[in-house]
């Protein structure tokens, strides 16, 4: 199989371009860490009510996973940018977080099978919700130690005009990897495993889904470790004194790289907490949203998700997601087509927000295809186009991961404010079975996203490159 390497001995000399191979290979693992991402984004909710978790205190269990990243991100960002091994640079810490993610999506769905409901432990929760919080907590942090050399590889061996191809194809992976994620647990319904159980016991549906995409995972991790050669520190070094002088070209100075990077930086950081307030909204509220709209779920019932209607349309929120994450691998595609990235971004968070928008008004579960596939388009363009205005931005800059890193923060953030303060936002709407409203909050989020996106300054290009 083709290694992605390219030995470079002239000094000062640009990063090559790359095979679409070559690409595919360096991002091929993203498809498997997103296939445990989305068994967790989609069944966290879901498990948690299984378990006995009151509504009001649901956003309260999505508080850990964007703590950890904040922790885990910057630590593997700053460590790896330190170190250099045969085996390469990122690559390392892609392995050890791949191999402890395999492991705890063992335990998460089995929380409610090992004798510790029903008793209450410490704040509320009965032994299953605190073990299954302690299996969540270990959960985010391996995929997010999983997740982030791949976005650092990209930064690190693909150069600037071929960023936002790269970067689509790992959107692309991405949200296949959700498709497969999304649809585990009905297909494998459809296949006759039980999508019910007893009380304060996760389906064997949920069970199986995860077994499955563990196994997924390491596998996939293993074809990019196997695939994939990291370029070695003098590479790194000689491209580094290429993109120094691109930047004198541009500017008349090298030291302005560290400059425009912060004001992109900031820019952008700004789009993101708009996006991922809104997505942190859809994710925390979704399962009980459809089934208030779609399978006529009484939230206002003690239990309500002990009924078998509550776990048919958790396997219907599957489908939907499925649903938008095929809509954003196809406009993945089309967003390299683009001359403007800027003007994609921003029309991507304006359609995604306008279907937001829509979703208390789709009362049936087909209709609800509508939103869902609408926020396909925000999605797409949320994987892809901040991390390639960013690199482009350090281009060049011996700390990337560091920054890529730290830059996590601007996902896990605002993602952490709507965990603390989701039950206000649930409150202020009407609790409930108004919780669909809480999504047409996420829509307006989006929409603030598409106009914070023409606060960015793109780079120049230099006359001679």
């Amino acid at each position: 199989m083709e290694k992605t390497k390219t030995n470079v001995t002239v000094k000062g000399q640009s990063k090559p371009d790359l095979g679409f191979m070559k690409l595919w290979n360096i991002s091929f693992g993203f498809f498997g860490v997103q296939i445990a991402f989305a068994l967790q984004s989609s069944n966290i909710s879901r498990i948690f009510s299984t378990l006995g978790a009151d509504p009001h205190q649901l956003g309260y269990f999505w508080l850990l996973p964007p703590l950890l990243g904040m922790i885990v991100q910057p630590l593997v960002g700053f460590f790896s940018d330190k170190t250099w091994t045969r085996f390469g640079r990122r690559i390392p810490y892609l392995f050890i977080g791949s191999a402890f993610a395999v492991a705890v999506m063992c335990l998460l769905p089995n929380a409610g099978n090992l004798g510790l409901s029903g008793n209450e432990v410490f704040w509320g929760l009965t032994g299953a919700m605190a073990f299954g919080l302690f299996a969540l907590m270990f959960l985010d942090a391996s995929i997010n130690m999983a997740m982030q050399p791949f976005k650092m590889m990209v930064g690190d061996i693909v150069n600037e005009k071929q960023k936002a191809k790269a970067y689509s194809i790992q959107s692309l992976l991405c949200n296949a990897g959700n498709f497969v994620g999304f649809l585990f647990p009905i297909v494998l319904t459809w296949l006759g495993v039980s999508n019910t159980a007893p009380d304060n016991v996760v389906p064997d549906s949920v069970k199986w889904a995860f077994y499955g995409g563990s196994i997924i995972l390491i596998l996939c991790v293993i074809y990019t470790t196997i695939n994939v050669k990291e370029y070695d520190p003098e590479q790194m070094a000689r491209f580094r004194e290429a993109e120094l002088e691109k930047e004198k070209k541009i500017t008349g100075s090298k030291a302005s790289t560290g400059k425009r990077a912060f004001k992109v930086f900031a820019a952008v950081a700004l789009v993101q907490f708009f996006c991922w307030a809104a997505f942190q909204l859809m994710w925390v509220r979704s399962n009980d949203a459809v089934s208030i709209l779609g399978f006529n779920v009484d939230t206002t019932i003690p239990l309500y998700a002990k009924g078998d209607a509550y776990q048919a349309a958790g396997n219907w929120l599957g489908v939907l997601y499925a649903i938008q994450a095929v809509v954003s691998i196809l406009w993945a595609m089309m967003i390299p087509r683009f001359k403007s990235l800027k003007v994609v971004y921003a029309l991507s968070l304006t359609i995604g927000g306008v279907g937001f928008l829509l979703l208390p008004y789709c009362s049936h579960q087909y209709l609800l295809i509508i939103p869902y596939a609408m926020s396909g388009f925000a999605w797409a363009a949320m994987l892809a186009l901040p991390f390639t205005l960013v690199t482009n931005a350090l281009e060049g800059n011996p700390r990337m991961g560091t920054y890529l890193g730290l830059f996590n923060c601007t996902i896990c953030l605002p993602q952490l404010v709507i965990a603390g303060t989701d039950k206000h936002i649930f409150e202020a709407v009407g609790a409930a079975n108004n919780q669909p409203y809480m999504l047409a909050i996420a829509g307006i989020s989006l929409l603030l996203g598409a106009l914070s996106v023409f606060l960015i300054a793109q780079r120049k290009k230099a006359v001679a490159e």
